[in-house]
């Protein structure tokens, strides 16, 4: 885990380099001033040698403007390494999430993968800049005290140290504790934000039902438990702190008596005593440092564990070695006694499934809700892989191919439509990204939603709202439908796109769909019989699988399943 993190400095080595030459001046010139202030008082002031003061006080004031800007340096561009490397972080992380199998997103709420990309990155970039600075800065304070006060003294140098042997197994000890408790903030972190992305995603749902008590009862409940965690964290915190500042303490004292006994004794002089005073204050200095580097590792690598879990997932649905890829002449699907059921269910959605689609037809689906209509239609584009058995498109195993060749050959239209915040355009646009804009218009006019686009204030410009809540349910479908049309892929998938919709949008649907079928290998799943009636051959299914199969009129004729679907839907 610490290589990988180790390697995001790689592209950043300049700057943490040049970040570390910085601090070590700092510390440098920090150590300079107890050692000039010892001569000024056992030689330079006793020996009135007022030239050597205004030298050396003159020096100093010219090191102490180098320090400035090495001070400058850290804190800007140290910080702005840190930034560059959560930004790289970030990247990686949504790349990384981009690639995982529908699974993962069917067991981990939105507002917990949000606070992974949002929230606990910004912990590990202070993290990533302040950590080797403050460590590499404080070994530079603390070793080079500790030579020049063992030259002072060793036995007085000895009785200080033992305090920070003390010191330092103390917040040893005290770590473990700070950890678990990052770790539940962590945790409650992603649960009050996946309340707050559902609270606020369901809020006109909420509206309807007047369930703003119960809403606001849910988020009570999970922020009471954010501020638990948060009280835990911040007892450790405390006992941490306080146990360390009594050490800090005691070794002040240590030094105040022990000093005063040496100098009694005639062992040290009183500017060496003055010089011990000042550097154990800049030896406290980077202790203290090393203690809130401590609280802020803590804070950080809890966010790491996070990040690093995910970026160590290895999806199960991924191109193969030596991969396939496809043509635009694609067309042919073949189900050869496929068995599937989802992670979270005991029985089987489809069982020795099989079936041929021969290019260039519409073949429709139809059948009772939970049959694995919409299943069949998820494992074409390998959103989730067969359990046995094998799904082919042009004779070869879907598995065989590059993920991203095959999905790209292949458009959707479902009911449930995904409309982004953005424009008309925007949304047109995500069928093919790199379309111009006479090919948007083109699909628009294709989709029948062009005349209404341009009957607007702003036209394609025109802001959609959040998931699209300017628009109609019908609007809705039809953007998605100018999307496949500017995408133009040989292979067709149109799950239940009609479904809710009212008869006139229907039809007006239903001809753009008709229009987008031609000359692709189009599977339709539909409940309303009418969107299937011209199709070249439907499948009956049911738990047992394909219980009838032709045109609409041999069904009808065969007066079975689909006769009577057929016969009840005239009768509504």
């Amino acid at each position: 885990m610490l290589k990988t993190f180790i390697k995001y400095y790689k592209n950043h080595q300049l700057l943490f380099y040049l970040d570390l030459l910085a601090a070590s001046i700092m510390s440098g010139l920090n150590l300079l001033f107890p050692m000039i202030t010892r001569r000024f008082i056992d030689d330079y002031i006793p020996n009135k040698n007022l030239q050597m003061i205004f030298t050396f006080g003159g020096l100093l004031v010219g090191l102490y403007f180098i320090r400035m800007a090495c001070n400058y340096f850290v804190n800007y561009y140290g910080h702005v390494m840190g930034t560059r490397i959560e930004r790289d972080m970030r990247i990686d992380l949504f790349k990384k999430i981009q690639t995982l199998d529908s699974d993962y997103f069917d067991d981990h709420k939105t507002g917990s993968i949000m606070t992974y990309i949002v929230g606990h990155l910004r912990d590990i970039s202070e993290m990533s800049h302040h950590t080797p600075e403050n460590v590499f800065v404080s070994l530079i304070m603390i070793i080079g005290s500790f030579a020049i006060l063992i030259n002072i003294h060793l036995m007085f140098t000895l009785i200080v140290f033992v305090f920070i042997i003390f010191l330092v197994i103390f917040s040893s000890l005290r770590r473990k504790k700070m950890m678990a408790a990052s770790r539940r903030t962590r945790a409650t972190h992603e649960e009050i934000n996946s309340e707050v992305e559902n609270s606020i995603g369901g809020i006109r749902l909420t509206k309807a039902f007047t369930n703003e008590d119960f809403e606001l009862k849910k988020f009570k409940n999970v922020t009471y438990r954010y501020q638990d965690s948060y009280d835990s964290f911040y007892k450790q915190m405390g006992i941490f702190s306080s146990g360390t500042n009594l050490f800090i303490d005691l070794l002040y004292v240590a030094v105040l008596v022990f000093g005063g006994y040496f100098v009694y004794l005639g062992q040290i002089t009183i500017g060496e005593y003055v010089a011990y005073f000042m550097f154990i204050a800049y030896l406290i200095q980077p202790i203290r440092t090393l203690i809130q580097t401590i609280e802020q590792v803590q804070k950080g690598w809890s966010g790491y564990e996070k990040f690093y879990k995910i970026i160590q997932i290895e999806p199960k649905i991924k191109s193969p070695k030596d991969p396939l890829f496809l043509n635009e002449k694609v067309g042919k699907i073949e189900f050869r006694d496929v068995n599937f059921q989802y992670e979270t269910s005991r029985e089987h959605v489809l069982h020795n499934f099989s079936v041929v689609i021969e290019p260039g037809t519409k073949v429709a689906l139809v059948g009772e809700t939970g049959v694995g209509k919409s299943t069949i239609s998820k494992l074409i584009p390998r959103f989730y892989d067969v359990l046995k058995g094998t799904v082919l498109v042009e004779d070869h195993d879907v598995k065989d191919y590059d993920v991203y060749s095959l999905r790209l050959h292949i458009g959707h239209v479902q009911q449930d439509v995904y409309i982004f915040y953005g424009t008309m355009k925007d949304n047109i646009l995500y069928g093919r990204p790199e379309a111009t804009m006479d090919e948007v218009i083109d699909a628009a006019k294709k989709a029948n939603i062009h005349n209404f686009i341009i009957s607007l204030e702003n036209g394609y410009d025109t802001i959609v709202g959040e998931r699209g809540v300017k628009l109609s349910g019908g609007q809705k479908q039809r953007i998605s439908i100018a999307r496949v049309f500017l995408k133009n892929p040989p292979i067709l998938i149109l799950d239940e796109a009609t479904s809710s919709l009212d008869n006139v949008t229907e039809k007006l649907i239903q001809k753009a769909l008709d229009e987008l079928s031609e000359g692709r290998t189009t599977l339709v799943i539909a409940h309303r019989l009418s969107t299937v009636s011209n199709a070249d051959k439907i499948l009956v299914l049911t738990e047992k699988g394909i219980t009838e199969s032709g045109t609409h009129q041999e069904l009808i004729d065969l007066d079975g399943y689909y006769a009577s679907l057929h016969n009840a839907s005239l009768q509504k």
